[in-house]
């Protein structure tokens, strides 16, 4: 080979070298071509939302894409604070994900209202009432780039439950949180079918982590014979405060998902987040593969629940399982033996 036909291969290997390596450049640190990014808000720290991720991570890997090979996630934790989803979501949004995602209601609100200047896709997770939060038009056709699935709750087979375990029960005490949506949905489901099951329900609105202690003894204070939860991210946050006031007055709490149960409510008919994650995440990974779009992507709602209570509780409250929940799933409270 002459000098000539030595320098021009030497030319050709090079800039096949230096192209090589501008295409692992732009797919990041070990990323694979054509890899998506995508941000994640989780409001805070639960089981059920915990679980909502696990699923969603799962949901995304069924549809082909895996962290690590041609999936970027970047997960943040709001940590119940509101302010912060907004910081988290408009700085996901600046840096143009290829999706936003956010689990509970007020994150999915900050994820949404960030996305709508560059139109980023959002996919939401653990939202009871994706209408009332604004995020979609109708649950059949969204109508904007917002989509994702509802914890809507079972909440009639949830009375059902309590009128069972709780035969001569009369008032039904209700904790939530002024500012979130889908407990001000849930509350209005809830007085309207109660009544039907001869119950009376008595509130106690709250606005922050604060009062939920303070909110739990009114409720005592008022003669309620019972509580019961919903998805709210504050009272559950903080239930701790709640069950000691129940715990003291010798009166159940019904939870809203089974990892309340295990933490020492009494019974529920619980939804499974980790499917319900799962589902969102199969949702994403259709919209990031452009096999569907958001605004026409129909909302995932949960139509069935699942009977379960605490041993531990209905032997410290004295209570007999119900006929029609014997072949409910039984737990003990986390940590007994």
């Amino acid at each position: 080979m002459n000098k000539k036909a030595k320098r021009f291969t030497a030319a050709a290997l090079a800039g096949i070298l230096a192209l090589s390596c501008t295409a692992c450049g732009e797919g990041g640190s070990g990323a694979a071509a054509g890899s998506k990014k995508i941000g994640v808000i989780q409001y805070t720290t639960v089981p059920s939302l915990d679980n909502c991720y696990k699923g969603f991570v799962k949901g995304l890997k069924d549809e082909g894409f895996e962290q690590g090979k041609n999936l970027t996630i970047d997960f943040q934790n709001a940590q119940a604070e509101t302010a912060t989803a907004d910081t988290e979501a408009q700085t996901m949004a600046s840096k143009k994900y290829d999706m936003l995602s956010a689990i509970a209601t007020p994150a999915a609100m900050s994820a949404y209202a960030a996305s709508k200047a560059n139109n980023i896709p959002v996919v939401f997770t653990a939202v009871s009432d994706p209408v009332a939060a604004k995020l979609v038009q109708s649950l059949d056709k969204p109508g904007t780039n917002c989509t994702g699935s509802s914890d809507q709750l079972p909440l009639e087979a949830q009375i059902q439950m309590i009128r069972a375990f709780l035969p001569k029960a009369k008032k039904i005490g209700i904790l939530y949180t002024t500012s979130e949506p889908n407990s001000l949905s849930n509350l209005a489901t809830f007085k309207m079918l109660a009544p039907k099951y001869n119950f009376q329900v008595v509130e106690q609105g709250v606005t922050n982590a604060s009062e939920v202690a303070s909110g739990a003894q009114a409720l005592v204070a008022k003669g309620v014979d019972c509580f019961n939860n919903f998805t709210d991210n504050n009272v559950v946050n903080n239930m701790k405060s709640e069950l000691q006031a129940a715990n003291k007055a010798g009166i159940p709490v019904f939870g809203s998902e089974e990892e309340q149960v295990r933490d020492g409510c009494l019974a529920s008919v619980s939804i499974d987040f980790v499917a319900l994650g799962e589902e969102t995440g199969k949702m994403a990974g259709k919209i990031l593969k452009g096999e569907a779009k958001p605004e026409s992507t129909k909302v995932y709602v949960v139509h069935n629940g699942k009977p379960i209570y605490n041993t531990d509780v209905l032997s410290q409250l004295k209570l007999k399982v119900p006929a029609a929940y014997q072949n409910a799933t039984k737990t003990k409270t986390a940590g007994s033996k």
